[in-house]
């Protein structure tokens, strides 16, 4: 891991719902390097998602709205490029693997012609180049008689398979940062750990970074160099993922930890479970907004959202309190 690839401070995406303004994402920031794999994990609903997609400007504009942000690529801020510039960004530059493979590939064309678009708008090869091109990437994908089944549309394939297409046609175009969205989630155990496998394989090979988006801590602990852990669309704790594991400080991830099955824990022990309910983000939030739900809570939560903070060197957090002592942090 070497320069910085990707640079995204402040950004803030809302939508227009009838019930009201819903306050998606209220200014996360984070930084990729190159070669590195960034976990991002959370609950549904907390902004993992639209945080990638509103960095590829693949929010629908009404009812998303980037309201604030930026998101610095190779010396460019991918916010404020235009519908041109940001097209060849997109499949070229920076790729992203979608969470359902069942509805990702379009039914009624080939899966040849789905591979083959890509590297002749991108990299401007003749039909027969991408046609072969298509071959070699499902082959390096673990699709066998890769060659025959360019013919064969989606639902020809399995639920693997089809993922396996997914991730063929992110890195068609040799891309420098491949973001994945919850890429196993529709996938039975075994096929899972395939997938896993197989981008951690084509990760060194390749030397692209990842965004690797799951629920899944396991899966994060991995892949992932770093993690993020996010809730009501604030990241509130970034750490190396070994620190991670073993020192968390945020009360979310305490309790997200605690949730996890241990095989090697002795006698039958209650896994933790986190009272309460996600925050409806119909107001952007000024004060923590774990704090209706955190054992820890002081009334300065009530009132002030706390900064992320470093508390240690690659490790920040934000919380007011330190959850090992429980003293408060003065910042």
């Amino acid at each position: 891991m070497t320069g910085e690839l990707l640079n995204v401070q402040g950004l803030e995406t809302q939508f227009n719902t009838p019930e009201g303004i819903v306050h998606a994402v209220n200014g996360v920031d984070f930084k990729l390097k190159e070669g590195e794999t960034l976990g991002v994990v959370g609950e549904s609903g907390c902004g993992k998602s639209v945080t990638m997609l509103s960095i590829l400007r693949l929010i629908q504009q009404p009812p998303g709205k980037i309201v604030a942000g930026q998101a610095m690529f190779k010396g460019k801020d991918l916010l404020k490029m235009s519908n041109e510039e940001i097209r060849h960004v997109r499949g070229g530059q920076i790729s992203m693997i979608f969470q359902d493979p069942m509805t990702s590939l379009n039914p009624v064309m080939t899966i040849g012609k789905q591979l083959a678009e890509p590297l002749m708008l991108h990299l401007g090869l003749t039909k027969e180049q991408a046609r072969d091109r298509s071959i070699e990437l499902l082959e390096l994908v673990g699709i066998p008689r890769a060659a025959d089944r360019l013919k064969d549309y989606p639902h020809q394939y399995s639920g693997g398979m089809r993922q396996r297409v997914m991730i063929a046609m992110a890195l068609s175009c040799a891309p420098q940062i491949l973001i994945a969205d919850e890429p196993t989630t529709a996938l039975d155990v075994t096929i899972q750990a395939q997938i896993v496998e197989l981008v951690i394989r084509l990760r060194e090979e390749v030397g692209m970074a990842i965004i690797w988006i799951t629920h899944d801590l396991g899966v994060v602990a991995s892949v992932a160099h770093r993690v993020n852990v996010m809730y009501g669309g604030f990241i509130i704790e970034d750490s190396l993922i070994d620190d991670l594991y073993r020192n968390p400080l945020h009360p979310y991830t305490i309790g997200l930890l605690g949730s996890l099955p241990q095989i090697q824990s002795e006698g039958r022990k209650r896994l933790y479970s986190i009272d309460g309910m996600p925050p409806m983000l119909y107001k952007k939030p000024h004060s923590c907004p774990f704090a209706p739900r955190c054992k820890w809570v002081i009334e300065k939560c009530r009132l002030v959202n706390p900064p992320l903070i470093e508390i240690e060197e690659g490790h920040r957090v934000a919380c007011w309190v330190n959850t090992k002592d429980g003293s408060v942090r003065d910042v």
